[in-house]
């Protein structure tokens, strides 16, 4: 439980703000389809976190255990110190909304996750957990959590939200859960 909650969490907050609530603005600005967009995020999102998500419990199984602990709290201190930089929405990715509401999410925010902070985070937290199930589930609803607000209530959200806010107290947690890794491992050893 403490894998899906610490995974939802963490990619929830740190979502806020990404480029990819700006993809859902645009999709839904677009199409005025929400259920579909959502389905889209979900489906889209679980196939990129699934294989993030492999990919560090697979790296979590070549790493001598000492090191894992260390790694991952770098690895949250790094993700952290990255979501104090806003992301711009520097991509051209208009050609894919030809395809209709499905296709065009599908395939955009599977692509607006390669390398972000959250597919990045996915990986940290599936070595860290070593259940990938938990972690795909809670990054997922994560994902879920911070664009479907995003997807139903589009423009008069973000005119509500401070980003600056958002993006410090997403920075606040992933320190907390370096310090969190690294104090476990001191102690609890």
């Amino acid at each position: 439980m403490e894998a899906f909650l610490s995974s939802a969490a963490a990619v929830a907050i740190a979502e806020i703000g990404d480029k990819t609530q700006l993809l859902a603005l645009f999709l839904i600005t677009r199409y005025k389809r929400p259920w579909t967009i959502t389905l889209g995020v979900f489906l889209s999102t679980l196939v990129n976190h699934g294989l993030s998500a492999w990919l560090g419990a697979w790296v979590a199984q070549m790493i001598p255990p000492g090191w894992i602990p260390w790694l991952v709290s770098l690895s949250f201190f790094a993700v952290g110190l990255w979501l104090l930089v806003p992301d711009k929405d520097d991509s051209d990715d208009s050609r894919f909304t030809q395809y209709g509401p499905l296709l065009a999410t599908l395939v955009l925010f599977f692509l607006a996750e390669i390398g972000d902070k959250t597919q990045i985070a996915t990986v940290i937290l599936a070595a860290k957990y070593h259940d990938t199930l938990a972690v795909v589930a809670g990054t997922t609803v994560g994902m879920l959590l911070a664009n479907v607000p995003i997807i139903f209530a589009g423009g008069w959200l973000m005119d509500k939200m401070p980003l600056q806010l958002a993006r410090r107290a997403a920075f606040v947690l992933f320190m907390a859960l370096a310090f969190i890794t690294l104090v476990g491992r001191v102690f609890w050893q």
